[in-house]
C-alpha cells in the first residue's frame, strides 16, 4: 500500500538531509572558502624563504682595479663566506675587449686572495650595449620570511566551533624565522660531516674487549650530588 506524503512533509525531510550534509561537510576538514583545512592548526603556517642577490658592480680601468675595488671585493668575499652560498658569480660584459676581460679575471683573483677557494667562482659573460660595462660580481642570497602575526589573529572573541583562531600558530614560525642562522637550511637540509672513524673503532674495541665504551666521568658527579661553595 502507498502512503502519500504532504509537501510539508517532503519539505521538512530535505531539509533533514541537507542539515546533515552540511554536518557532514563540516567534519570532512573543509574551509568556510572550500579549501581544504590544514591537518593540524600549527600546519597553517610554514617557513618560507625569499630569494636575493648580494652583488657588486666595478667600473672597467685600463690600469686595472682600484683599491676601492679591491676592498669592495675582499667586503663581498666576506660575506660570501658568512652567508655560505654555493658559489660566487663574476659577469663580465660580452664582447672582445680585452680591458673588460682582465677587468674580470682580475676580479677572481682579488676573491681568491680575500679567501674564496678558486672552484667556487664562476666567470660568465652577460649581454650589454656598451663593451665597457661594469663587472658584476655577486652571489645569491636566502632571507627567511617573518610572518606578521598582528594581522592574522582574526576574531578572538567566543564562538562555538571547535576551529582554532587563524593565527595560531603564527608566532612560533615567525620566532624560528627570525632565529634561524642560515636560512638556506629551510631550503635543504646540509650535508652530514664524516663520522670519526678513529672514536668508533676504540669503541667497539672496549666494547668487544668487555671494557666501559662511555668516556671517564667526572668524579665531582659519579653518582653524587656535585660539590658546590656554600
Amino acid at each position: 500500500m502507498t502512503i502519500a506524503r504532504s509537501p510539508v512533509t517532503v519539505a521538512a525531510s530535505l531539509a533533514a538531509v541537507l542539515a546533515a550534509g552540511l554536518v557532514v561537510t563540516g567534519c570532512g576538514g573543509l574551509a568556510t572558502d572550500g579549501a581544504a583545512m590544514p591537518l593540524t592548526p600549527i600546519s597553517r603556517y610554514s617557513l618560507q624563504v625569499e630569494p636575493g642577490l648580494d652583488r657588486i658592480a666595478l667600473a672597467v680601468h685600463e690600469s686595472g682595479l682600484s683599491g676601492t675595488q679591491r676592498a669592495a671585493l675582499t667586503a663581498l668575499a666576506g660575506r660570501f663566506n658568512a652567508a655560505g652560498a654555493d658559489h660566487i658569480r663574476i659577469e663580465a660584459p660580452s664582447g672582445d675587449d680585452p680591458v673588460s676581460s682582465e677587468a674580470a679575471w682580475g676580479a677572481r683573483a682579488a676573491l681568491e686572495q680575500a679567501g674564496v677557494p678558486g672552484n667556487r667562482i664562476r666567470v660568465a659573460a652577460y649581454a650589454a650595449p656598451d663593451p665597457r660595462a661594469p663587472v658584476l660580481a655577486g652571489f645569491e642570497t636566502f632571507t627567511a620570511q617573518v610572518p606578521n602575526c598582528a594581522n592574522r589573529q582574526g576574531d578572538l572573541s567566543g564562538r562555538f566551533s571547535n576551529q582554532s583562531s587563524a593565527g595560531l600558530g603564527c608566532a612560533i614560525t615567525a620566532n624560528m624565522a627570525a632565529q634561524i642562522a642560515d636560512p638556506r637550511d629551510i631550503v635543504a637540509p646540509r650535508a652530514m660531516t664524516p663520522s670519526d672513524s678513529g672514536r668508533a673503532a676504540v669503541v667497539f674495541d672496549n666494547y668487544r674487549s668487555g671494557q666501559p665504551t662511555s668516556a671517564p666521568q667526572d668524579s665531582l658527579v659519579a653518582g653524587r650530588i656535585a660539590r658546590a661553595v656554600e
